[in-house]
């Protein structure tokens, strides 16, 4: 059974990939503005991000559900 440490590390975690997700995004907006293809490249970012947030919030949801 995963501890409290181990779900506010991943609480933490996901706090964490969320704002990153959240400032790449408003990042490529303005970036994109001046050069396309870093703004893309921005985009893409954000989105791994917010993948590997939806994934841990996945995981955290299993492991209280345990």
């Amino acid at each position: 059974m995963p501890s409290i440490v181990e779900h506010e590390a991943l609480k933490a975690r996901i706090k964490e990939l969320s704002h990153q997700a959240a400032q790449l995004s408003n990042q490529s907006v303005e970036v994109s503005k001046v050069d396309r293809k870093q703004g893309l490249d921005l985009m893409r970012q954000a989105r791994d991000a917010s993948k590997q947030c939806l994934a841990l919030i996945q995981e955290l949801k299993r492991l209280q559900a345990a």
